[in-house]
């Protein structure tokens, strides 16, 4: 079972060995207030409905170490600070999880594995993501990071500024984001993901930044249970 927890909605479906959604994935709004024990209900409602499953993945908006949320944005920050997630997870559904950062479990399931890879998730807020050769890099918490004047990536192209200055300048935004972005790593390609990246306009992007299904925040929850994969994480 992959569950995607995003600041807006709570996605999940039930995934083959290969990463194929068995199931047509299930969203509801992501509750607000969103403290652990309400998503925890949240995510059982959420889930009942799909098809019996062995293992848990999970994606989570903030920074994640060793199973347990540094941060959490999006949320109640002092009630998620140093929260054990995936154990909680594991103990709650009876079954082993294992829990990443959103943007890293979307990354998972786009990177092709080829020199230094990027992906930006457009949602609620920014998600990062960094891949060397397929493997995950350190995490790198740009939504948080100065941009543009007194804004953060967060600020300066989530939801609420597409809502307040409109599509067309939120895109020119975008397109500025991802020259900064290549200025600071260099990479040799960019994917944006997440619930906004279908509306960024594609006739003039870089031929070195494509654009991602939303699905792979999902579908990449199969990654962490490839045994390679999972201990290089658990090691960053």
């Amino acid at each position: 079972m992959a569950i995607d927890v995003g600041g807006t909605g709570l996605k999940a479906s039930v995934l083959d060995d290969a990463g194929r959604m068995l199931v047509k994935r299930v969203r509801v709004d992501t509750p607000d207030p969103c403290h652990p024990g309400i998503l925890l209900n949240a995510l059982a409602d959420l889930t009942s409905g799909l098809p019996p499953s062995e293992r848990i993945s999970i994606g989570f908006p903030g920074v994640i170490r060793r199973g347990r949320v540094l941060t959490a944005p999006h949320f109640e920050i002092e009630t998620w600070r140093d929260y054990p997630l995936e154990a909680v997870l594991a103990q709650r559904f009876r079954k082993p999880a294992r829990l990443l950062n959103d943007a890293e479990v979307q990354g998972l399931g786009i990177v092709a594995g080829n020199g230094l890879e990027v992906v930006l998730t457009l949602g609620t807020g920014v998600g990062s993501a960094v891949f060397t050769n397929g493997a995950l890099a350190p995490h790198l918490e740009l939504a948080h990071h100065p941009i543009h004047k007194d804004e953060t990536y967060n600020g300066y192209i989530g939801a609420e500024a597409r809502r307040t200055h409109g599509d067309k300048k939120w895109n020119r935004r975008v397109r500025n984001t991802i020259k900064i972005v290549y200025s600071l790593l260099h990479y040799d390609m960019l994917y944006l993901g997440g619930g906004n990246a279908a509306d960024v306009g594609t006739d003039d992007l870089p031929d070195n930044v494509r654009i991602a299904s939303n699905d792979a925040g999902i579908t990449g929850g199969i990654r962490l249970w490839d045994e390679k994969v999972w201990q290089a994480v658990r090691n960053n």
